[in-house]
């Protein structure tokens, strides 16, 4: 999952070198989903909190990051996943002035 400020503007050359990214992991069989989200406000935060159910729409300024993308991966070991975590970094360091953020990883539960 990528985590950033919600304000980074992605260059066009961020979308090129995540097709590439992309192209990559579907040509050597490790890459099984990516995809963008599209802004908080489009969205809505569904809670439960002391018994009780609400949801809100977005919005959500009081996050200081969100998941912005998300990608799955068939890797075979941490270490392969940590590895495209610091290539998704690269590209943001290398395309976006300033940008800032996370891969957060997680294997699925099987």
């Amino acid at each position: 999952m990528l985590r950033h400020d919600e304000g980074a503007e992605v260059t066009p050359a961020t979308y090129e070198r995540m097709a590439e990214f992309a192209r990559e992991g579907r040509l050597n069989g490790t890459l099984v989903e990516l995809g963008g989200l599209q802004p908080s406000a489009a969205g809505a935060l569904v809670s439960l909190a002391g018994g009780r159910i609400t949801a809100v729409d977005g919005p959500f300024t009081e996050a200081k990051e969100l998941v912005g993308g998300y990608a799955i991966f068939d890797v075979r070991s941490r270490v392969e996943a940590v590895e495209l975590g610091r290539r998704l970094m690269q590209i943001h360091l290398d395309t976006v002035p300033g940008w800032e953020g996370a891969v957060e990883l997680r294997a699925l539960q099987e």
